[in-house]
């Protein structure tokens, strides 16, 4: 086939890259510009949108001798990425950009461009499973399985990917590099949001959000604290709510809903983000929408935060029903079920969390 290989300048695009050209395919090269502005230089882990990684890309393109572009997506990936996070937050939710990343610009505006130019199929260095009738799965190692950040993806979309890396570990991934002679092989793993290297995720927002102060309140309903808007906090959040006394029982208190109308941000103790019930919209099933309620296992974070749940397909929406209770879920988020058996590791579809219930 004619892959068209996304290189984001790190070692596991790198690696799916000549993985794909191994294979027999016909392997271009692309580097997306997501920033207008990029940094010169990335710092550490932080972003991955930066000169350097465009040019680490470059590098690796021609150690494996395949074609190389770059392709700005800056104004792509401001609309629709971008300025999503930041109305989220504006509404009190908690979006997850690398999951939209995926949605709305690797495999829907590359994966669109891609088809137009002649490529059967867009390869990345994700972590996960594909099989040849397009069931997604976990990848091997559980540790960097991306199954989760995938899950939003529509059958058609899918079936335009490839993911060369979802049946090894990072170890062997990185051991190949420096076998291959890819200067990436110990480049660190980029773990903050990309548009955001410096890590404050509050300060980006604040550039972006006017401030709409209110307060804070406890279960009782008394006023415990002032804020400067509910785009400071997500649900779950311990740290940095700026309370100058401590509850009475002493025990810290968390986030436990943000009312962006009032402009009220309702806190208190651990055990009171206990939810049992989901209700998520914009769902997105891989084999057509269940006629029935079906038995799964829901995960709501990118890491962690899984339990065995019944789920149920209701006109626009679902309706999720937990076995056990999850802990500080956050709306906004995805919800991405799974087969419980065998192995639990079948993408079944997903849905976004609009709210949540005890």
């Amino acid at each position: 086939m004619r892959v068209l290989a996304a290189m984001s300048g790190g070692v596991d695009s790198a690696v799916a890259a000549a993985r794909l050209r191994d294979a027999g395919h016909e392997v271009t090269g692309v580097h997306l510009a997501l920033s207008a502005k990029p940094a010169t230089m990335r710092e550490g882990a932080r972003g991955c949108c930066s000169i350097e990684d465009s040019r680490d890309a470059r590098r690796c393109a021609d150690v494996l001798d395949i074609p190389f572009y770059v392709w700005d997506m800056a104004a792509r990936f401001r609309d629709d990425v971008v300025e999503p996070f930041v109305a989220e937050y504006a509404a009190g939710r908690t979006p997850n950009p690398c999951l939209r990343c995926n949605e709305k610009i690797k495999f829907s505006a590359v994966l669109e461009r891609a088809r137009a130019l002649g490529f059967d199929a867009v390869g990345t260095g994700h972590y996960a499973r594909l099989s040849a009738d397009g069931v997604l799965r976990r990848a091997a190692d559980p540790d960097k399985d991306q199954s989760y950040v995938l899950g939003v993806l529509r059958p058609d979309q899918l079936d335009g990917a490839l993911f060369p890396l979802g049946d090894s570990v990072k170890s062997e991934v990185r051991a190949e590099a420096a076998a291959r002679g890819l200067v990436v092989a110990e480049k660190p793993d980029s773990h903050d949001i990309c548009f955001i290297p410096s890590g404050d995720t509050r300060g980006f927002l604040a550039e972006r959000i006017d401030a709409a102060p209110g307060e804070m309140v406890d279960p009782s309903g008394a006023v415990v604290g002032h804020h400067r808007g509910v785009h400071d906090f997500t649900v779950g959040q311990r740290h940095g709510l700026g309370i100058a006394r401590p509850a009475p029982d002493g025990r810290p208190r968390y986030v436990l809903g943000l009312e962006p109308v009032s402009r009220t941000v309702r806190v208190g103790p651990a055990e009171d983000l206990d939810v049992t019930t989901l209700r998520a919209t914009d769902p997105v099933w891989l084999a057509g929408a269940p006629a029935d309620a079906v038995a799964c296992v829901v995960q709501v974070r990118a890491h962690g935060g899984l339990a065995p749940a019944t789920v149920r397909a209701d006109g626009e929406g679902v309706e999720v029903v937990l076995a056990e209770p999850l802990r500080g879920v956050a709306p906004g988020q995805a919800a991405v079920f799974y087969r419980p058996e065998p192995g639990g590791d079948v993408v079944l579809g997903s849905a976004t969390i609009a709210s949540t219930g005890r």
